[in-house]
């Protein structure tokens, strides 16, 4: 079904409305429509890109009011003037340790003007007059709610009455862009870019080792992951159309929630899906014949060069031969202090051609000396550009136009798309900002160091003394130092494509990737338990979005099946029922009976799931298996638990004592140990961590005398949408932790507590199914 042609007066003279007067907009304009149907998912009308912005500033204010003007507050460097220099940081935008690291951070962001002057560039690199029609429009909405409800109206009690909440501006939008897009550089750096010139004996440097391992706990643990699954007409069960998982693994708290909605200008854009919050636009989603998502990608966005100094003088360096000083910025933030009163704080940044300077990366050291300094290169220090690869894809019909839409733009930051279409087809494509590392750069101008960090991590540290060792460019890039789209991994298929957090090689175990430049991700190597899963469901086809949905919730775990029966026939093994563990002898009591009955699933019922569970997370780098990873078997290997292995079997023992310190016996159920509160009320939540090979991630937080009792991170946004013949698309969604983040709001929880019992939530798209919804509830914003 094509977009429906009504204009936005027709469609909404037949509907039974609430309007909000001159408060909310000028008199006698009518901005947009917001229709709400089941669960409080916007479809927001209007008959201009500025309309639908402003609809969706609105709308998202309304459920987020307080979250989104704790981003502003954060990217405006004031966090410590209105909270103090403790806290978080808010660690949704940087790895900063506390506020006023934060706000030192983001100021001298702000005040280089990086921003500023890109937002004022004609795109490519700037916003396309659409985009800035719809931040414009954005802006104007949240802002209009703010003057609707004042501070003391906001029903939040997180910010209800709070003097950091403000109007905003179009530069905080941008800023709160900025700081998405490095988030996989300069954003996991922040601390690191607190250096000082050496004024005494320096640390060692940390090891290529120390530096890669913590390169991968950065970018590969710190919340975000995702599976992306397209299955095109050749593995459906009617061979044709298609159906696509989309199911990212975000934080369930703070800035990296997703908001679900649908925009429409009648006859010319209608796309649904979510975004990051305060995005007025659709990242994960689709059209009316096509439909994409998005996964973390193996690329280090960044890179490190490394600089000799001059004798004498620690801030000047030598490139050909020739000094040059570093630049300084001296950059200055209010500060509350105990009493109220505000004072200055001041940090002197130091940078050079390449970059600014660090002293370590995330505690492993990197030390400035006499002799060098190390300086960071964020390859997505100049893109605003992701704004308008996202507009683009909102308008895609095909795979053709998302490929277009991503080279065309050259904006994705730091994830793959996967997607899929009506004709039928699959599409994987890590088309993203790459630095332009080539294999022969990194051979001839990595430092010592870099050989080892390029090889295990794909981390460059090249050499910043000769000018020949600078990142290079294409002629097909949109700047220089990034690789062109065609440099790229990117595949199109009729059975499947998918991606699981790991590198291109294996996105269709039938087809492998390779050819790529090394630091994209590496090729022939062993891919984790989750991929293996995703590949081994993908294999077996004959898909339909039902069957997706339950493949998704069966929460299936891989690891389970390679391990849990050789654990249980161990746990029968221990001398007089009593297994080893850290604190001595452990009776094992039920659990080996609950092991070898185990559905290898993470369903809220399943009972020895919690053991292994605990078990699995306490392996880490303990040899686990006796086959190892062959190439030529990637989707079954390595595999057979290691029982002989000491440390194997002591983990079993301390996963024992774990469960009952936290009051569960070895048998329990999952839904007894694994749960969110919200509003007093306790929600059981089934899934589990993605190293046991379960897609359905739920990454939770364990408290030693109740079990798990938070999600740090996990499913999200889910989508399930499948495209046959020519009618509505056949979509299914589900936000995990619900639309707003407001406890007083009927949508805090609803649709947690339909997680929890495995339902998801029936899309409506198509215009007859948006006026069938026995909820429907219309605004109208004059």
């Amino acid at each position: 079904m094509r977009p429906f042609r009504k204009t936005l007066a027709v469609l909404t003279a037949a509907l039974t409305i609430t309007t909000l007067g001159t408060a909310v907009a000028e008199a006698g304009q009518e901005k947009a429509v917001l229709r709400y149907t089941e669960h409080g998912i916007p479809h927001i009308v209007a008959n201009d890109f500025g309309g639908l912005g402003y609809g969706y500033g609105y709308a998202a204010a309304t459920d987020n009011v307080c979250e989104l003007a704790n981003i502003y507050l954060t990217v405006s460097a004031q966090r410590s003037k209105y909270l103090g220099p403790g806290g978080d940081g808010y660690p949704s935008l940087s790895e900063a340790a506390n506020n006023l690291h934060s706000d030192l951070f983001f100021q001298r962001i702000n005040d280089s003007g990086i921003v500023d002057r890109l937002a004022a560039q004609p795109a490519p690199q700037g916003p396309r007059p659409e985009v800035r029609q719809i931040v414009s429009g954005y802006v104007r909405g949240f802002n209009a709610y703010l003057a609707r409800t004042g501070r003391a109206g906001i029903s939040d009690p997180a910010c209800n009455g709070a003097d950091w909440v403000r109007p905003i501006t179009e530069q905080d939008f941008y800023r709160h862009f900025y700081a998405i897009a490095i988030t996989g550089g300069q954003g996991v750096v922040t601390e690191s870019l607190f250096a000082a010139p050496p004024s005494g004996p320096a640390p060692a440097p940390g090891t290529a080792g120390q530096l890669s391992d913590q390169v991968r706990k950065a970018l590969g643990g710190g919340g975000l992951g995702s599976n992306g699954i397209a299955i095109g007409a050749d593995s459906t069960a009617s061979g044709r159309g298609s159906v696509l998982l989309g199911n990212p693994h975000y934080p369930w708290q703070a800035g990296r929630r997703f908001w679900q909605s649908q925009l429409t200008i009648p006859g010319r854009f209608d796309v649904a899906g979510a975004s990051l919050l305060g995005m007025p636009f659709v990242q994960i989603g689709h059209t009316a014949d096509a439909a994409w998502t998005h996964t973390v990608a193996t690329p280090v966005t960044f890179g490190l060069f490394e600089v000799p100094l001059q004798a004498g003088d620690p801030t000047t360096y030598l490139v050909d031969g020739k000094a040059e000083k570093m630049t300084s910025a001296d950059v200055t933030v209010q500060v509350r202090q105990a009493d109220g009163s505000l004072k200055p704080a001041r940090q002197t940044f130091w940078s050079t051609r390449y970059g600014p300077v660090m002293a370590d990366f995330q505690g492993i050291p990197l030390p400035w000396t006499a002799k060098s300094a190390y300086a960071v290169r964020d390859a997505n220090a100049t893109n605003l550009r992701g704004l308008n690869t996202w507009f683009e894809l909102d308008q895609a019909r095909s795979t053709a136009d998302v490929v277009r839409a991503l080279s065309r733009t050259q904006g994705v930051p730091w994830v793959n798309t996967i997607a899929t279409d009506r004709a039928g087809n699959a599409l994987y494509a890590d088309i993203q900002v790459v630095p332009h590392v080539t294999d022969e750069l990194a051979k001839t101008c990595s430092t010592p160091l870099g050989q080892g960090t390029f090889e295990q991590v794909g981390l460059a540290i090249l050499d910043g003394s000769k000018s020949s060792c600078q990142w290079g460019s294409d002629p097909g890039a949109i700047e220089p130092g990034i690789f062109a789209p065609s440099r790229l991994p990117q595949q199109q298929r009729r059975d499947y494509e998918l991606n699981a957090n790991d590198s291109a090689w294996l996105a269709n175990a039938r087809a492998p990737i390779t050819g790529y430049p090394h630091i994209v991700g590496d090729i022939g190597t062993e891919r984790s338990p989750r991929t293996r899963e995703a590949l081994l469901t993908a294999e077996k086809g004959g898909f339909t979005t039902d069957s997706m949905k339950k493949m998704l919730f069966a929460d299936h775990s891989l690891l389970a099946d390679l391990t849990a029966a050789d654990l249980a026939k161990l746990c029968a093994s221990f001398p007089g029922g009593q297994a080893p563990s850290s604190s001595g002898p452990v009776p094992v009591g039920p659990a080996c009976d609950a092991l070898a009955k185990w559905d290898h699933t993470y369903s809220l019922d399943s009972r020895g799931s919690l053991l292994f569970q605990r078990f699995a997370a306490r392996l880490g780098g303990v040899d686990r298996f006796t086959v190892p990873f062959d190439p030529k078997a990637p989707l079954t290997t390595p595999n057979t638990l290691n029982v002989g292995n000491a440390d194997v079997r002591k983990a079993f023992g301390d996963a024992l004592v774990e469960l009952r310190t936290a009051g569960l016996p070895p048998d329990a159920k999952l839904r007894d140990g694994q749960a969110v509160t919200r509003n007093g009320e306790r929600i059981p939540i089934h899934g589990a961590q993605g190293f046991l090979g379960v897609l359905n991630v739920m990454t939770t937080e364990w408290d030693p005398a109740r079990g798990n009792v938070e999600v740090a991170h996990g499913s999200s946004y889910l989508q399930v949408v499948g495209f046959s013949g020519h009618g509505c698309p056949d979509s299914s969604t589900l936000l995990t932790y619900s639309q707003s983040s407001n406890p007083k709001s009927p949508y805090f929880s609803d649709q947690t507590k339909l997680y929890s019992r495995g339902e998801w939530v029936k899309e409506r798209f198509c215009e007859a199914d948006i006026l069938r919804s026995p909820a429907l509830r219309t605004v109208v914003l004059r």
